[in-house]
């Protein structure tokens, strides 16, 4: 195989697999690649945490590159809860370690996960 060029659609990997070849080049190959292992690695260190349904939806939305920063109010649209519920959901994330506040407070308060 040439580089930078993908095979055919039927092409597949000497091992048996398929050719995994990006369309905009090496860097996001590895980009996406690395996203994908670090979703991975998350959700394995925390399976044995009790989630509920929300807090999972949420994080997966952070692990697959969320364009801004996590408010509490975001988390209310998201999740489709109160703004009660939110702040639990978030306490209760902050407590298991895995999500940390951002710099600022009050009305700009946000929420960054921990990788």
């Amino acid at each position: 195989m040439v580089r930078g060029h993908a095979p055919g659609p039927s092409a597949s990997a000497p091992n048996g697999g398929v050719f995994i070849q990006p369309f905009c080049g090496e860097y996001v190959q590895h980009s996406t690649l690395a996203a994908v292992v670090a979703k991975g690695q998350f959700w394995e260190r925390t399976a044995a945490l009790a989630l509920n349904e929300r807090q999972i939806k949420v994080l997966n939305r952070l692990l697959d590159r969320f364009e801004g920063k996590i408010t509490s109010s975001k988390w209310v649209v998201i999740a489709k809860c109160s703004q009660d519920t939110a702040n639990r959901d978030i306490a209760t994330l902050l407590d298991l370690g895995l999500l940390r506040k951002g710099e600022g407070g009050g009305r700009s308060t946000h929420y960054e996960l921990v990788l």
